[in-house]
């Protein structure tokens, strides 16, 4: 297969949850037109796209938890659910007429400087290839889920899924429940179910 000429742009970013959208409106404001956006879904939002678990929601004050150029004095509760959270994100896309900068389902595989050009060379897993004079990391920390490395996990029979790809086709009703950790998630999506299946 042919590669893909590279196609330049001035600034590219990478992911479009909080950090990747609220940089896309900044250059925007400040009249920087020449920047795409790369996301490796089909969808905006990071992790408030991703994470979909019983319960989930944000521990930091909805007022505080929004871009400071783009308040929102109708948020549902203090601390805001996810669904809310994504529908604000894509409102902003939308508002702020994003949608033609973001290139979907191109994820990053290879980013290296060239000095003597003095560009960026990206490359993608689907095959594409940019150039550009900026390269701009909003991929998050939270964007690949950290699995704990447990001595026979493999050869555990029953449904087996990390909270941050909630696997909603498992019926928890009446199940046996075992929980591997205490974070911010899990004290959101236990309560959650705990009406569904006991905990061990």
């Amino acid at each position: 297969m042919l590669n893909k000429p590279n196609l330049y742009v001035e600034t590219l970013i990478i992911g479009t949850g909080f950090s990747g959208i609220g940089l896309a409106i900044r250059l925007q404001q400040e009249h920087h037109k020449d920047f795409i956006i790369l996301e490796k879904a089909t969808s905006v939002g990071g992790c408030w796209r991703d994470n979909t678990y019983p319960g989930a929601a944000c521990d930091v004050p909805s007022h505080l938890y929004s871009f400071s150029f783009e308040t929102n004095p109708n948020w549902g509760r203090r601390f805001s659910g996810q669904a809310e959270i994504l529908a604000y994100m894509q409102g902003c896309i939308s508002k702020h007429q994003l949608q033609n900068k973001i290139r979907f389902q191109q994820e990053v595989a290879e980013a290296k400087f060239d000095a003597t050009s003095g560009l960026w060379q990206i490359s993608t897993v689907q095959g594409q290839h940019y150039q550009a004079r900026f390269l701009i990391s909003a991929c998050g920390q939270l964007s690949r889920p950290a699995y704990p490395n447990l001595k026979g996990i493999d050869n555990f029979k029953g449904a087996k899924f990390h909270s941050a790809t909630w696997d909603h086709s498992v019926d928890l009703k009446d199940k046996k429940v075992a929980v591997i950790g205490t974070g911010a998630s899990a004290i959101q999506f236990i309560p959650a179910i705990m009406n569904l299946a006991p905990l061990l």
